[in-house]
């Protein structure tokens, strides 16, 4: 599929402690050595299709969570663990192999949770093992066969890049690391949904937290040993309102840290709880938006979805290697395709930035490969692509951007992306360039994204190559000096050519979008870093609404709000 998207990880939660054994030496890892050269050894022996690499995949994942609504616990967990395994068998060579079909299985299956260096353990690595093996054969033939009578691709580069091994084990988390106060979050989570009581126009209101602790296994046959360790701490807040005309009017709040310790204080989240509760309030009974082509300025965190998916799905090398994809900027390496005063990097190396701790963020990837700061723009052009272990012509290499959820096959994926620039302009200014630019167009007023949901976009040449993104709160800036109207119901669409040509300027205080993005190797997570956009015409379209009727029962035990101004 050639849909990309962007969304927040919507299931979050908590606990209290965390229990895994733990051993001087990692035991998991020597059992994944010992069975990879086993079953390498063998395989080599065997002399039929022989393979040249294999590597075996390990995300073990501690998790606990809950969910309050209206004021009350509905769910929670007291902490679980999957184990999963993912293999990799490549028949071939470098250049030519088995994945070069298109048509590589995936399998994902989970590890014993007891017993860690038993049998059990071993008979899921040898059938793991042998399943990808016996899929791989088959593959290989069709890509032999379809080479011999197939037109040459146009991209001449290898299947699979070559590079060289690296071995880092972090120790592994103590009790005492995953240790949090359950009692302290499940109580703050129902005090934040209390507020939505106070108000009776909204129809759902939750709060969901969610701890994480991943501990990443990565070994293959060329020598690499890797064990690193990743923490995710998160909480969302979401309400949604009815208009009568049936459109749903969702707004959230989003919170990240490497631990529940990292997350914003309580008395900040209760004021922007509330905050975010009387504009629900408003949001239900602003005007509806009709289609619009005009000025606009993109609040921080909708520019950070807006690279996202516009410029960042498009710097993914492999899916340049692709035919059927519509490689928007393969040829452009050396030409402007930003403002000269705009500069991207893509950086997996850096764990925050201002004081704000970042999702994208890892030392190493799915493939083995060291992460790396990849300068993607500099000065509006285009210098280089992100890469995995997939090369295109003139990109040899990986720059450590190979990453995929369990159980599918990595590709090339963002990371944390950070937009820059060497001419920033504060608020003021932009929102005086956009009604000098409104007035010019001959338009009432421009428009003003303050908040967005996610978004999704095409790259592929057989739709058209677009993208959409989904705004939540937006606000019409009017030229005449008239307050600022809050409207609903817009959808931002366009093509990435036409937009980044229309992008003018950049302000001066960058924001921080944390997402989760979902892509042909499953759910990732990622960061998105960017001041606000100035954008001389953006195109918007009316959003879908839904035929669902408010109730005509009242809300059971609503109360007034103190006040909704």
């Amino acid at each position: 599929m050639n849909n990309r998207y962007l969304a927040f990880l919507l299931i979050l939660a908590i606990s209290s402690v965390f229990t895994k054994e733990t051993h001087a030496e990692d035991q998991l890892l020597s059992i994944l050595k010992n069975e990879l050269q086993r079953e390498t050894e063998q395989l080599k022996a065997n002399g039929e299709s022989v393979p040249y690499f294999i590597s075996y995949r390990v995300d073990d994942l501690l998790e606990a969570s809950a969910t309050a609504s209206f004021g009350s616990l509905q769910l929670k967990t007291q902490g679980t663990r999957n184990i999963s395994f993912t293999p990799m068998v490549r028949i071939g060579s470098y250049q030519m192999d088995s994945y070069r079909s298109g048509n590589a299985f995936h399998i994902f299956l989970p590890l014993p949770l007891e017993d860690i260096e038993g049998d059990a353990t071993r008979m899921v690595l040898w059938r793991g093992t042998h399943l990808m093996w016996n899929t791989n054969i088959q593959n290989w033939t069709q890509v032999k066969s379809k080479a011999q009578i197939s037109i040459a691709n146009e991209d001449k580069s290898d299947d699979f890049s070559k590079e060289n091994p690296v071995k880092y084990v972090e120790k592994e988390l103590s009790e005492k690391q995953l240790r949090f106060d359950t009692a302290r979050w499940e109580q703050r989570i129902k005090e934040y949904t209390a507020i939505f009581k106070e108000y009776p126009e909204i129809r759902t209101g939750e709060a969901r937290f969610k701890f994480e602790n991943l501990r990443k296994y990565f070994i293959s046959s060329e020598g690499s040993e890797i064990a690193q360790n990743l923490r995710y701490a998160r909480l969302i807040i979401q309400a949604e309102v009815v208009a009568d005309d049936g459109m749903k009017l969702p707004l959230y709040l989003s919170y990240f840290a490497y631990t529940p310790e990292g997350i914003t204080d309580h008395k900040t989240i209760l004021k922007e709880t509330r905050e975010l509760a009387k504009k629900l309030v408003k949001l239900r009974t602003a005007p509806s938006a009709d289609s619009y082509s005009g000025p606009a300025i993109l609040s921080p965190e909708a520019s950070g979805v807006f690279f996202h998916e516009i410029f960042g799905h498009r710097i993914e090398g492999q899916r340049l290697k692709n035919e059927n994809d519509g490689q928007t900027f393969k040829k452009k390496i050396g030409e402007l395709v930003l403002p000269a005063d705009v500069s991207v990097i893509m950086d997996p190396t850096i764990s925050s930035f201002k004081g704000q701790e970042l999702n994208g963020s890892y030392l190493y990837d799915d493939e083995g490969v060291k992460a790396q700061k990849v300068d993607v723009v500099t000065n509006g052009v285009l210098k280089g692509f992100l890469m995995s272990r997939t090369p295109v012509d003139g990109f040899p290499v990986s720059n450590g951007h190979g990453r995929a959820a369990p159980g599918a096959t990595p590709v090339t994926r963002q990371s944390n992306l950070i937009v820059s620039t060497s001419a920033p302009k504060t608020s003021e200014e932009l929102r005086t360039l956009l009604k000098e630019e409104a007035k010019k167009q001959g338009k009432e007023y421009g428009y003003y994204f303050v908040k967005v949901s996610g978004g999704v976009t095409q790259t592929g040449r057989f739709n058209p190559n677009a993208f959409n993104i989904i705004p939540l709160e937006v606000y019409r800036i009017y030229v005449d000096g008239r307050p600022d109207e809050l409207v609903r119901g817009v959808n931002l669409i366009g093509t990435p050519l036409s937009m980044f040509s229309q992008i003018s300027e950049v302000g001066d205080t960058p924001g921080i979008f944390t997402g989760i993005c979902g892509a042909e190797s499953g759910s990732v997570p990622v960061t998105a870093i960017s001041p606000e956009l100035f954008v001389r015409v953006i195109e918007t379209q009316k959003a879908a609404k839904s035929n669902e009727k408010n109730p005509i029962l009242a809300r059971p035990n609503s109360t007034q709000p103190k006040e909704t101004k």
